[in-house]
């Protein structure tokens, strides 16, 4: 069975673009989300194999998010993406419990790698 995602980012085309990713290499798409808060509540709902959260969104950012999924799930996997020069928000999230971070622009192949790693 093809493995779930649930992907999380306040640009839509970001959410689109890692969706193309993800589908042409046998991943199924658990759902989206534009915020934090939904993150946390489509996790709820779908319980997907793994989590691509953005760190910086409106509502709820993707650390806060991270955490309240942690404290519902200890076993959930989240990768965490970034724009360049947020070191410290990725430290955070690393020490918070995301299994890796991928940085913005995405290269498919870290996308990939990021995936793989996170799920197995």
């Amino acid at each position: 069975m093809a493995k779930s995602i649930l992907i999380c980012d306040d640009a839509a085309f970001m959410r689109m673009m890692i969706k193309d990713i993800l589908t042409k290499n046998g991943y199924a798409i658990a759902g989206e989300a534009e915020n934090g808060a939904k993150a946390v509540e489509k996790y709820a709902e779908t319980h997907p194999d793994l989590v691509l959260m953005d760190i910086t969104m409106p509502e709820m950012d993707g650390i806060q998010a991270l955490k309240k999924i942690k404290e519902s799930d200890p076993n959930a996997s989240v990768v965490m993406c970034s724009a360049m020069g947020q070191q410290a928000m990725v430290i955070e999230s690393i020490q918070s419990g995301a299994r890796d971070f991928i940085v913005k622009p995405f290269q498919p192949d870290r996308v990939l790698e990021a995936v793989k790693k996170a799920v197995e």
